[in-house]
């Protein structure tokens, strides 16, 4: 399998390894493909019980978890996770009526919960969600050239010159100059700067955010040097 930029790297720098863990083989099935294709390293459990052993060999960088569970149930095994202090991530499932269990789940430590049937591309998204809570703490500051980004101030300047960006404009600029080289499609910029998908925000927002940052921070706007497009894909910062 070949990772996609999509899922990012964890903390060891490899592709985020998600436990899926639910008696469903379908479901099983389903969600390891989904996952898989946007570029996570995915394993799967049957039970508690193997959940439980396959921990205990390679810790995950998350834990789609299943609360009801034959032999010993979802709920124990984030009692023993979280009693171990293994602080994984993990997103409990649930059928809608049984809410109490849901309830118990999040109490007991989990991050997130989704209720059953969902859609493969809302587990998609919960976990991408999840996993960017959780991630390390990004850069601080931003140096590339004559560009120099104060991440924590909110701060551009260009040849040590202010360069005035509103928020969004900022924050669309920071979430490209700290992954250099990496392309983003206008989806994945609309999820991770505006935290909104292209199914109720026009994508056409990008391009114009796009376009007024150019003009702020290139010399020449129309060839642009730094924020590059990948015609079909997206966008890319070249340092």
């Amino acid at each position: 399998m070949n990772a996609s930029a999509n899922a990012g790297p964890s903390a060891s720098g490899l592709a985020p390894d998600v436990l899926v863990v639910d008696d469903e083989p379908q479901i099983r099935e389903i969600v390891t493909q989904y996952l898989e294709k946007e570029g996570y390293t995915v394993r799967a459990a049957a039970d508690g019980d193997q959940a439980l052993a396959m921990l205990a060999t390679k810790r995950a960088d998350l834990i789609l978890l299943d609360l009801m569970l034959p032999g010993t149930d979802g709920l124990t095994v984030l009692k023993r996770l979280r009693d171990a202090g293994d602080t994984v991530p993990v997103i409990v499932l649930s059928a809608r009526g049984e809410e109490s269990q849901r309830v118990a789940g999040l109490e007991m430590g989990a991050d997130d919960y989704l209720p059953k049937p969902a859609s493969p591309r809302e587990v998609v998204a919960r976990v991408k969600a999840v996993l960017r809570r959780v991630a390390p703490v990004g850069p601080q500051r931003i140096q590339i050239g004559n560009l120099d980004i104060d991440v924590v101030g909110r701060r551009c300047l260009m040849n040590e010159s202010d360069v005035e960006l509103p928020p969004k404009e900022f924050d669309l600029l920071v979430r490209l100059a700290s992954t250099p080289g990496e392309v983003h499609s206008r989806a994945d910029l609309l999820r991770d700067v505006w935290g909104s998908n292209p199914e109720w925000q026009d994508p056409g927002t990008v391009t114009v955010h796009m376009r007024r940052l150019r003009r702020k921070i290139e010399a020449d706007p129309a060839k642009p040097v730094h924020l590059a497009t990948v015609y079909g894909v997206g966008y890319r910062f070249d340092p």
